[in-house]
């Protein structure tokens, strides 16, 4: 991490816990032995210096936060944090509403998700086409109707910011009936796509898709939760990152496909409207 970010995230953080002591500047500086002019100069954004390696310890102790929180390098305060792993496995079974998933989301509320499916977007899909894929991967009908339930209302929120970005091919396959959906009527499809569409039109600007060519550009399906915490994708299971580093290394990866994106956030529900009418568009 580049020192000048490492000192600007140790500076908010102090500057919390200053807030949660209930203290003033001076009885704090004492509790951790520190000066109260080194204090104000810590807080104040003057030099990027941090203090010393003690000092820092102390803080952390002092306030029963992780050394891991207090420098930036993991979003977890507990004091387990510098021992806790920073890849964890949970699985991806249950209603969505008791799941692990939907308690990130909540905690997320107020920053940027970012979101690259595995197939048509939860919240975009239609009870058809729930009742279809619920069907053909034997997952729970009622948790994937409730799924998309949330994060239809989740969306309609008016703090939320979820950028959302997938191959445009996975539409065209969509709408031609292709792959996994060939099992899928065609007027059924055409329904979705319009939903989809209306949806996409509705939501915006806090919903916005993104569509990339998949075959110049290629990605595992993931969620980014704000600066907390990453799940990847992996059928039955998420694979959940928590440290700062691949946190930043996949938004990285996630702004780099949406540079890449041939179809713009407000061109989205124009491009399923012309593949409902159409099933193809022209290259």
């Amino acid at each position: 991490m580049d020192k000048r970010d490492l000192s600007g995230v140790f500076r908010e953080r102090l500057k919390i816990l200053l807030q949660r002591a209930g203290v003033n500047q001076s009885a704090f500086a004492e509790s951790v032995g520190i000066d109260r002019s080194a204090l104000s100069q810590l807080l104040s954004g003057a030099t990027t210096r941090l203090p010393r390696a003690e000092t820092l310890l102390t803080i952390a102790a002092e306030h029963r936060v992780s050394l891991d929180w207090l420098m930036g390098l993991s979003q977890d305060e507990a004091l387990t944090g510098e021992i806790r792993a920073s890849l964890e496995i949970e699985e991806a079974y249950g209603g969505f509403d008791r799941t692990l998933l939907a308690k990130w989301h909540g905690e997320a509320a107020g920053t940027k998700i970012r979101y690259v499916p595995a197939g048509i977007p939860d919240l975009l899909r239609t009870e058809a086409l729930i009742d279809y894929e619920s069907d053909i991967s034997n997952r729970s009908r009622e948790a994937q109707a409730g799924e998309t339930q949330y994060r239809i209302d989740y969306n309609r929120r008016p703090e939320t910011d979820m950028e959302v970005c997938m191959p445009r091919h996975t539409l065209e396959i969509f709408a031609r009936g292709l792959g996994v959906w060939d099992g899928f009527p065609e007027a059924a499809r055409r329904e979705q796509l319009e939903h989809m569409a209306t949806l996409l039109d509705d939501l915006y600007p806090t919903f916005r898709l993104f569509l990339y060519d998949g075959r110049m550009r290629y990605s595992v399906p993931y969620t980014i939760f704000g600066p907390y915490r990453a799940a990847i994708y992996a059928g039955d299971m998420y694979l959940v990152l928590n440290a700062t580093q691949p946190i930043r290394a996949l938004t990285r990866h996630f702004d780099d496909l949406i540079r890449a994106a041939e179809i713009n956030a407000h061109e989205a529900a124009a491009f399923a409207r012309t593949l409902a009418k159409t099933g193809a568009v022209a290259r």
